[in-house]
């Protein structure tokens, strides 16, 4: 799996995946154009997305209406160092539910990729790619 970004302007990227392209930005107020979502918010985007994903499928597998899901995800700017934490992720079901198939989504939504990556700290290697200097 991989993603390439690039540098447009100023704070703004193009993040490119497959054929996709998202647009990543600043607000106004942190020297961007405010054209796209910060990097946080492509986090909180793909953990949601990630959620609505595994929620819609336990819901399909089940043959209950999945048509509508939504997650809306919170997450608070934590300090020390600088990273997002308490996170928050609400589901609203289309579907009512029994007791039993409530415990099973929850259960399905947390066994979501983005979700297991948060809760097991990944090891991230950075490799710096310099310009051959003349002379």
């Amino acid at each position: 799996m991989q993603v390439k970004v690039e540098q447009l302007e100023n704070v703004q990227f193009a993040i490119h995946a497959r054929h996709h392209t998202v647009l990543c930005d600043q607000p106004a107020d942190n020297g961007g154009a405010d054209e796209g979502m910060t990097p946080p918010e492509l986090m909180l985007a793909s953990l949601g997305s990630c959620a609505a994903f595994y929620a819609t499928q336990y819901l399909k597998a089940r043959r209950l209406p999945a048509a509508g899901v939504e997650v809306v995800v919170n997450a608070e700017k934590l300090k020390s160092p600088a990273r997002l934490g308490n996170f928050r992720i609400e589901v609203d079901c289309p579907a009512p539910l029994t007791e039993e198939q409530q415990v099973g989504l929850v259960r399905s939504v947390h066994s979501c990729l983005i979700h297991n990556t948060l809760m097991s700290v990944p090891e991230i290697a950075i490799e710096l790619k310099l310009p051959v200097m003349a002379g």
